[in-house]
């Protein structure tokens, strides 16, 4: 098993989020979940593993749906959740490894969450060149629509779970990751290179190190070739 991305970073840090609503500006990451990726060789070995809930913050209420949709309930973030500066002190120590690789399913979601999470509690020069994935660009490049995480898990028969629970997600999307680079090694095409649909526009805020193309539901001409 093979993936060419470890010819040029060290490190392959997948993240996700669940957050309690879809405002990057407005509501809160609930739970976040990490895992650090090298190559060891004969295969790949996960050497960090994050996975925390995140306390609300005073006078925050979890909006029902967002309990129905991941099984987190206030009770779990009051309970066993960590305060906002802790989990960014995690953020910033996984995002400081040697020459990383930050790849998500719909990164731009969860980086937008994630700076406004650390413009507020932590230190947003820990994104500063950061080199992204997002691997949802690639699926659908790959695939036609739909496009969902739980899309891909199946049309790749990877043996993974799509749970809306973040470290589930996280390691469901590492393993579509490896099988689509088996399908075909280009994905070093995709660093910092997001599509978006042209109808709807890039959701959230620009990413200023990212290039964005428009990308439509059925798989044509690779997104990077544009």
């Amino acid at each position: 098993m093979k993936l060419s991305l470890f010819n040029e970073f060290k490190n392959i840090i997948v993240l996700d989020t669940e957050t309690s609503g879809l405002s990057f500006k407005g509501d809160e990451i609930i739970e976040l979940a990490m895992l650090r990726v090298c190559n060891k060789g004969s295969g790949f070995e996960i050497l960090d593993e994050f996975d925390e809930f995140i306390r609300l913050s005073p006078g925050r209420v979890l909006p029902q749906k967002i309990t129905e949709l991941t099984g987190i309930t206030p009770l779990m973030l009051e309970t066993q959740g960590l305060e906002k500066a802790v989990v960014c002190r995690a953020l910033e120590n996984m995002f400081s490894v040697e020459k990383p690789l930050v790849v998500a399913y719909n990164s731009q979601f969860d980086m937008c969450f994630l700076y406004y999470f650390l413009a507020k509690y932590g230190d947003t020069s820990v994104l500063r060149n950061i080199k992204m994935l997002d691997a949802m660009t690639v699926y659908k490049d790959r695939r036609p629509f739909p496009h969902k995480l739980c899309n891909a898990i199946e049309q790749y028969n990877v043996d993974a779970v799509n749970s809306h629970r973040a470290i589930d997600d996280t390691k469901a999307a590492f393993e579509v990751l490896v099988a689509m680079a088996e399908e075909k090694d280009d994905l070093m095409s995709y660093i910092n290179l997001f599509g978006y649909n042209p109808k709807y526009g890039v959701s959230g805020s620009k990413i200023s190190s990212v290039t964005y193309k428009p990308q439509g539901y059925e798989p044509g001409i690779p997104v990077y070739e544009l």
